[in-house]
């Protein structure tokens, strides 16, 4: 690489542009003195190019001398950031703008348990592939930390929002194209986050560089192909993310933090099976904050096992609430941290929750997290499971067919509902392949006599292909998102009214 670099800087060297101005010297010369003439003009302009050198040099080796990625032979975060300083002196000098881009793969973690390191190596080298495709050829595409990618774009005259918003699509577009590994189809999502070097916080490619990592990270945090642009509201969102951590405890206390409920359906009967419980603050000056704004802010806080408490106190509320209204409501689920049931007293407590709602225990299903499964082995987890499941509580399985879950995991588990995850019911209404594997996994399930849900079902086709395959239930936006208990009252009523209109969908074995 260094003898790359000393040759591309010799060219560079004999072709900078203030050696014109002896061309015409050297024609005199060579009329005046002959060939000596030339020899000694060409000499005094080497020896000027050799001593004005140092101004070309350093940004040069500042960015080619470093190492490359080895996954993907892309320039890392250093180089990027010396390549964007240098692209904002020239555009500063044309008084034009520029931009950088952040691209991330949502659910890499996920991807990796699921399809293992080596497919999310050929994945994030397909990406690199695709976004240099997708950029012109003076546009720079550099790797940073994690699953994501930088794309520094030069100055051009029209830099705008709008051209933006309409890149990052394009961008977008090519890197959720269908990957084809191992002869099967792997759906991905990627967020992106934009800035414009006229609305950084700060000169610099550094500053430029973060500033659009941060409105990824908003993106990612807004769910999956989520696009953001940097702005100072978000720099401030950043900032407030350390104070909401210091807002928690206040909140739990005054009754901010509550459940919300997202509706659970029956396939067969199109009736309404449950509903999963999940956090959401009420927060004064920000709005209904979601679960992922939460879990952080509670974990730092140590607060995680307050949070529990009150969801499961919303949630027995609400069945109580639900069978005081007649609305025939069957069951609640809540989700399971390896902390809780790793506590020794946890039966008894839910025993007392149970007693003190006049409840049934069979009315709320607890959901282990794939945290959990690692971990069913631990003698105070697995003893948990096995008292809990004989006291009638039902136990749900999530993220089936991902990561170490296995058929062996259901019976260690004592799982009577598996959960599937969103990576099997994506494009499930299009793809014949996710259709023969989700229809593999529920005559699977049937056969263990093991219920199964399928989880975060986003459009109709989806939710309509999931129930032809017989999957017993389903939840996800394409029904409702999550909502308050007093919401639930209307939209149950809501619901059972279209129910009679609603034409009933045969199964489809594959």
């Amino acid at each position: 690489m260094m003898k790359v670099v000393g040759t591309t800087g010799r060219k560079s060297l004999l072709l900078r542009k203030e050696l014109l101005t002896f061309v015409p010297a050297l024609g005199l010369a060579g009329i005046w003195y002959g060939w000596q003439g030339i020899v000694l003009i060409l000499a005094s302009a080497i020896a000027v190019a050799w001593m004005a050198r140092g101004d070309l040099m350093p940004a040069a080796r500042a960015i080619e001398e470093e190492p490359l990625d080895a996954l993907t032979g892309l320039q890392l975060r250093a180089q990027g950031v010396a390549r964007l300083d240098t692209m904002l002196d020239r555009a500063a000098e044309t008084k034009r703008s520029l931009a950088c881009i952040v691209v991330g793969i949502d659910d890499a973690d996920r991807i990796a348990q699921q399809e293992g390191d080596t497919a999310l190596k050929q994945i994030l080298q397909i990406t690199s592939e695709r976004l240099a495709s997708a950029l012109r050829d003076v546009d720079r595409v550099i790797r940073l930390e994690g699953a994501r990618f930088g794309l520094l774009l030069q100055p051009t005259p029209r830099t705008d929002l709008e051209s933006l918003i309409q890149l990052s699509a394009r961008v977008q577009k090519a890197v959720e194209q269908p990957i084809s590994l191992q002869q099967r189809t792997i759906y991905i999502s990627a967020h992106l986050g934009f800035c414009l070097s006229t609305r950084a916080p700060e000169r610099g490619g550094e500053a430029l560089l973060a500033a659009a990592e941060i409105a990824a990270t908003e993106a990612a945090q807004n769910g999956p192909s989520a696009i953001r642009a940097f702005s100072t509201e978000l720099q401030t969102a950043e900032r407030t993310r350390s104070q909401l951590s210091r807002e928690i405890a206040t909140a739990l206390e005054d009754g901010k933090i509550v459940a919300y409920f997202q509706p659970q359906l029956c396939s067969d009967t199109g009736d309404v099976a449950g509903f999963q419980a999940m956090p959401r603050w009420m927060h004064p000056e920000r709005g209904v904050l979601s679960e992922s704004e939460i879990l952080p802010a509670v974990e730092a806080a140590g607060l995680r096992d307050r949070m529990d408490q009150i969801l499961l106190y919303n949630a027995l509320s609400a069945l109580r609430g639900w069978d005081r209204a007649h609305s025939r409501i069957a069951s609640v689920s809540l989700p399971m941290t390896a902390a809780q049931l790793a506590d020794p007293r946890l039966p008894e407590r839910l025993h007392w929750e149970m007693d003190r709602f006049d409840l049934a225990p069979k009315r709320v299903r607890l959901i282990l997290s794939q945290e959990v499964v690692p971990q069913l082995d631990h003698d105070v987890i697995s003893h948990n499971l096995i008292t809990l499941a004989g006291m009638g509580f039902a136990i749900e399985l999530s993220g089936f067919g991902t990561g170490s879950a296995s058929v062996s995991t259901i019976r260690r588990s004592c799982a009577d509902r598996i959960r599937l995850h969103r990576s099997f019911t994506s494009h499930i209404d299009t793809d014949p392949e996710q259709q023969r594997l989700v229809g593999a996994l529920v005559t699977l399930a049937e056969g263990l006599d093991v219920q199964t849900l399928a989880e975060a079902a986003q459009t109709i086709g989806e939710h309509a292909m999931l129930t032809q395959l017989g999957c017993r239930f389903v939840q996800g936006a394409a029904i409702a998102r999550p909502m308050g208990y007093e919401d639930t009252l209307e939209w149950i009523a809501r619901h059972r009214a279209k129910l009679k209109a609603t034409p009933s969908i045969r199964r489809r074995k594959l």
